[in-house]
């Protein structure tokens, strides 16, 4: 799956730098976008409660801090169940992101960041009425969390993007709204 996203971002990069703006130029402004995405994770990080891979969605609110650098408050979700065991895990964070599209030359229909999340996760646990099995099999995660983001968002219109973010805990893509 990474292998595969860092495929998609390099053939991105490098399609991005020679496509034209269509239909007028956009604002370099970054921030006051909702950022809907949705993934797949399980193994590092906060997801490693689980052990494998799982369906993630992830919700963001980026706003302006300075020139290319916004903060985004996070939230994440997820839930698993196996056998007699379910968890669900919600990580709450904060998104620092710093945006490379003047550096890059990209045209304005483009964004290409790196970021980074600090965050905790809340977690509950439960065994169904009957379990004798060990129950601390599942308890490997950490509530604290540091993650590292590199992404890309293309710009279908003023108002609407689509963006993919590979990061150290959950790759997604997904939907921003400007």
């Amino acid at each position: 799956m990474k292998a595969i996203s860092c495929v998609v971002l390099f053939l991105l990069v490098t399609l991005g730098n020679g496509v034209s703006a269509q239909n007028g130029s956009y604002s370099e402004k970054y921030g006051s976008t909702l950022n809907i995405g949705l993934g797949i994770g399980g193994y590092s990080g906060y997801y490693g409660y689980v052990g494998k891979s799982v369906p993630v969605f992830n919700l963001n609110y980026e706003f302006d801090v300075a020139p290319q650098f916004t903060l985004a408050p996070s939230v994440t979700f997820y839930t698993y169940r196996d056998r007699d065991y379910r968890e669900t895990v919600i990580p709450l964070a904060v998104k620092g992101t710093y945006y490379f599209d003047r550096l890059l030359n990209a045209n304005s229909r483009w964004d290409f960041y790196l970021a980074g999340s600090l965050g905790f996760a809340l977690t509950t646990s439960s065994w169904d009425n009957g379990y004798n099995g060990d129950r601390s099999y599942y308890q490997d995660g950490s509530n604290l969390f540091l993650d590292a983001h590199i992404g890309t968002e293309y710009h279908i219109s003023k108002t609407i993007g689509i963006f993919l973010d590979i990061s150290t805990g959950v790759s997604t893509i997904g939907l921003a709204i400007h």
